[in-house]
């Protein structure tokens, strides 16, 4: 088990952070460029099956071991009116989810994945964080460290989900944090239409950067104002993944701002995890490109729950049948391309 004494002890381990396999990463486009198709011809799908292997550490990646994991929690920001749901609404989906009826049980079916729900501080609120940090950091630390044991090594792919009222805004207030702009740049309608909760949660998230301002140039203490329980355990977990040579798939908006301080600490710091769709909160793919990425789909999504990861496990479980079940050209007894 991991324990962090302090947040400067686990910025220590975020700014060095083992490297990728460079090897067996090239060995599968060579392998790649020898099977039975033009060249590149699988597109993003032969990328994949290189960034599977270089953060697996081996030539031949395997999916055998698929686990998504969802943290849940509850956040202060919701007695700010920021959206029309009570926070008790957490505990419920919760609930089924571990009963096996929400979506993301049926998706983690399909997908033949394991599904592990986690809830975090009793679903106890955070601070309001318009007044105050959200978490002391004892209870930061002690949330990042739940998510960084949460995961355990012998999983080959982690996907990472979230179910909490208010966590929209929490993803606007981080994202703004780290990257600059305003609410209204940053936030959209989350579980409400009503233009109403918008344009309160833009101003909620202006108060709170005004608020803070003092701490905007550190990454970790602007995730222990801003952000909640289960965004800081969504940090733990994609933290400990890199140490134990897992490669991540994120979900949507809330999960991406959870952990973009990482690469905000070192711009290496994501390069094991992937944005596995692009959420139809309108912040998402501003924020994806602060992170220079670009979400794997975009079915306008928005559920959360992990959804959004459970529909690409699929597209990586094709990507990796094609390279290791695909014929070679020599294997076919036909004369490679020039």
């Amino acid at each position: 088990m991991k324990h962090f004494k302090s947040i400067t002890e686990l910025r220590k381990l975020c700014l060095v952070l083992p490297e990728k396999d460079k090897k067996a990463e090239q060995a599968t486009f060579i392998r790649q460029n020898n099977l039975l198709k033009p060249p590149g011809s699988l597109g993003e799908l032969e990328n994949l099956v290189a960034w599977l292997a270089s953060w697996q550490k081996k030539e031949m990646p395997s999916l055998d071991k698929v686990c998504i994991m969802i943290f849940a929690g509850n956040h202060g920001i919701t007695d700010e009116s920021v959206t029309p749901y009570s926070a008790v609404v957490t505990e419920l989906m919760v609930t089924q989810i571990e009963q096996g009826h929400a979506a993301i049980n049926q998706l983690a079916k399909t997908a033949g994945a394991e599904l592990r729900i986690i809830p975090l501080n009793h679903f106890e609120k955070t601070k309001n964080f318009c007044h105050e940090a959200a978490m002391s950091e004892h209870d930061f630390i002690k949330a990042v460290e739940t998510g960084y044991n949460a995961v355990t090594p012998n999983i080959n792919l982690l996907c990472l989900g979230e179910v909490g009222i208010g966590n929209t805004t929490i993803a606007a207030a981080l994202s703004a944090a780290l990257f600059g702009g305003n609410g209204a740049q940053w936030v959209s309608k989350g579980t409400s239409q009503s233009p109403e909760y918008i344009q309160n949660k833009q101003r909620v998230v202006d108060k709170a950067l005004a608020k803070h301002q003092d701490i905007l140039d550190d990454p970790l203490e602007i995730c222990r104002h801003f952000g909640g329980y289960e965004e800081a355990a969504l940090l733990g977990a994609t933290l400990a993944a890199r140490y134990l040579n897992i490669p991540v798939l994120l979900d949507g908006f809330v999960c991406t701002s959870a952990v973009a301080a990482l690469q905000k600490l070192n711009p290496s710091g994501l390069d094991h995890a992937k944005i596995s769709h692009l959420s139809a909160e309108k912040g998402h793919l501003l924020l994806a490109g602060n992170l220079n990425q670009y979400p794997l789909i975009a079915f306008n999504m928005r559920l959360g729950e992990g959804s959004g990861c459970a529909i690409t496990i699929p597209i990586l479980q094709g990507a990796l049948a094609c390279y290791k079940g695909m014929s070679t050209y020599d294997e076919a007894g036909l004369p490679s391309p020039k």
